[in-house]
């Protein structure tokens, strides 16, 4: 049983007795070029991906929330709205849940509790934002059963609101807008200083394939928070909220005043937010030898001054660059240290990359990757019966 709406109706039965209410589903995605930008105010270009996690809902006419998911088996999670208590252990899928409604309760609005069920097929620890998807799954279910009528973009505010302050992490809010705003055969591009979002169609002449080094990812979170200092250190240096506020020349003529690692750090926010706007524009007038070239200066950005690629990952974006040239764009992509490789394609080259990656990558690192054919989509909703 692979269709994950099936084995979400299966599980709840399974685990409550009964058939659920309705599905909720939302998408994990891909960004397609602007790393490290979000929460510097900055520009993304991500794509919602045609991979999902899909929660079974059941309504209650008290405030308990009872949660199961598939692939995390163990006991039904529990907890009262407004009584989330502590975090569990650093990682657990339950505090993403718990923190969007720790930041309900914390906004004042009122939620009904839901017996819950939670499948998925984003894959995990790979950088393509799977805690986003049950955040944004989970909060439109929230939202629609509670009939809070908050619209997509303030569920994607709260789950963020709820990923800072219940379960610790600095993230901006690319990953949640995405998620609950996707459109399908669109890109996305946000501005993350007044969360604007314009969505930019992605040629019918590319593929989209992400390929996961299967890189170990060790030391994100610590490397992604000095990061974040590094740069908040820069702004402060000028006097401003964040590095949208600087322009690069500001930044060069201050070069000498400035920690030499804190400058690089800024020089690539500020170069990045300048080609995530550029490529917005190559894609949408179909000019694919411009974005292979804004792609491949994104990552050496990313490699040289922001220093969070690996070698693998380096290489990885080499052996794929060989193949398609200016007929497509190849990048890491994610938070960084391992994780995954976007790459836009002219469809004739996909089995090439494809062979090449099988035929290269774990002779040059030992490792085997996974490569994902993908396409964009749509972003969270309620699932109609007749889809499933």
């Amino acid at each position: 049983m692979s269709n994950p709406a099936q084995r979400a109706n299966k599980l709840f039965v399974q685990t409550f007795g009964t058939t659920a209410d309705d599905l909720y589903l939302a998408p994990g995605r891909v960004n397609l070029i602007g790393e490290h930008t979000d929460y510097n105010d900055g520009f993304v270009l991500p794509a919602a991906i045609n991979f999902h996690t899909i929660i079974a809902v059941k309504r209650r006419e008290d405030d308990t929330f009872r949660a199961v998911s598939d692939a995390f088996s163990g006991d039904i999670k529990t907890w009262q709205f407004g009584q989330e208590g502590q975090p569990e252990e650093q990682g657990s899928w339950i505090n993403y849940l718990k923190g969007f409604t720790s930041a309900l309760a914390t906004s004042g609005l009122p939620a009904k509790g839901l017996d819950l069920a939670v499948v998925g097929n984003v894959p995990l620890g790979a950088g393509l934002s799977s805690s986003a998807a049950l955040e944004i799954a989970f909060g439109t279910a929230v939202n629609d059963c509670s009939q809070l009528r908050l619209s997509p973009l303030a569920v994607a505010q709260m789950a963020q609101r709820g990923e800072n302050q219940y379960v610790g992490c600095a993230c901006g809010i690319m990953d949640q807008m995405i998620s609950a705003l996707g459109e399908q055969d669109h890109a996305l591009l946000i501005d993350c200083e007044d969360l604007d979002s314009e969505p930019v169609p992605i040629p019918e002449s590319l593929s989209l394939i992400i390929i996961n080094s299967n890189v170990q990812r060790g030391l994100v979170e610590s490397e992604y928070n000095l990061r974040r200092e590094q740069c908040e250190a820069v702004a402060n240096h000028f006097g401003v909220e964040s590095l949208r506020h600087v322009s690069l020349g500001q930044l060069e003529a201050a070069k000498a005043q400035l920690d030499e690692t804190a400058y690089k750090r800024a020089r690539h926010v500020l170069t990045e937010n300048r080609r995530t706007q550029q490529a917005s524009q190559a894609l949408a007038s179909n000019d694919i030898a411009r974005l292979s070239e804004l792609m491949a200066q994104s990552h050496q950005s990313m490699r040289d001054d922001f220093e969070i690629t690996v070698p693998a990952i380096d290489q990885l974006v080499e052996m794929i660059d060989k193949v398609i040239g200016n007929q497509g764009g190849v990048r890491m992509t994610g938070g960084g240290f391992g994780g995954c490789v976007v790459a836009l394609v002219d469809h004739a080259l996909t089995d090439a990359v494809v062979e090449t990656v099988e035929a290269n990558y774990a002779k040059a690192t030992g490792l085997e990757a996974t490569v994902y054919l993908c396409s964009a989509s749509d972003g969270a909703t309620r699932l109609d019966e007749d889809l499933y």
